[in-house]
């Protein structure tokens, strides 16, 4: 799809049931198919669209930067060619941030909050540095050998047993972006910070956290717990990456969240 000059690529599966759809954003320089496991696990009445941002996977580079508000504003426009009136939104590490925008942004448009493996922003309880050191360059999604070998330390829970799998995840259907997108991805956080406004967000949230998360500490997503008015926190055993390595644990919680009785 083309939206604004900018060519999208985007995945819906059809729900059979008729409820609003669940919009997916996902991590900093995956593309959509990163998340299929999880996908494959939701209850089919759940309509699910999935996008790649600009530059990752199939949707071409951005003349220029971006922000969190104007990746917003854009996915937001994109929901409205597609004529969906209201939806809800998951969002996972990154696209954690994303989603939290999109509900500020559209207090009636989306109905419910699903977030995960994410945290506030530039005023969040941080990564140890080693941790966080990982992160400035997207290499992880292109050398399969480094993506194993950083695994346990950057992603915790079933990757410090079987961190052959991050190889596996990462590259066998995930589209990846350049370095350059990954760089644009990075700085849309710069300076964003969803803390002043989580006490105004009125959506329903459900917030999942792994208990052994190096890259977003647990303590973030108990922070978001007390100052998101309407929110419930479900802890589990696994890492960053639980919402695929747990799949089968966590898409039944969260296809019960969401067609829960408003």
């Amino acid at each position: 799809m083309r939206l604004l000059g900018q060519q999208v690529r985007i995945s819906i599966r059809p729900g059979t049931g008729t409820g609003p759809p669940l919009l997916i954003c996902n991590g900093i320089g995956a593309g959509l198919d990163l998340l299929d496991p999880f996908v494959d696990r939701l209850d089919p009445a759940i309509e699910v669209i999935r996008f790649d941002v600009p530059g990752v996977g199939g949707s071409p580079t951005p003349a220029l930067p971006y922000t969190f508000a104007v990746l917003s504003a854009f996915v937001t426009r994109l929901l409205d060619r597609l004529d969906y009136d209201r939806f809800d939104v998951l969002g996972i590490s990154w696209g954690g941030g994303l989603a939290q925008q999109l509900a500020f942004q559209n207090p009636r448009r989306c109905r419910r909050v699903v977030l995960v493996s994410t945290g506030t922003g530039m005023l969040m309880v941080p990564a140890h540095p080693r941790v966080l050191a990982l992160m400035l360059t997207g290499r992880r999604y292109r050398d399969p050998a480094y993506a194993g070998s950083v695994a346990a330390q950057l992603y915790g829970g079933r990757m410090r047993n079987r961190p052959e799998r991050a190889a596996t995840l990462m590259h066998d259907q995930s589209r990846v972006g350049s370095g350059r997108v990954y760089l644009y991805q990075l700085l849309a956080g710069v300076g964003w910070s969803s803390l002043p406004a989580l006490p105004l967000i009125r959506q329903q949230a459900l917030i999942l956290a792994g208990v052994d998360d190096p890259l977003i500490p647990v303590a973030n997503a108990r922070l978001m717990h007390t100052l998101l008015p309407h929110a419930r926190l479900h802890l589990y055993d696994d890492g960053h990456l639980g919402l695929i390595t747990s799949a089968q644990e966590l898409a039944p919680l969260v296809s019960e969240f969401l067609e829960a009785a408003d």
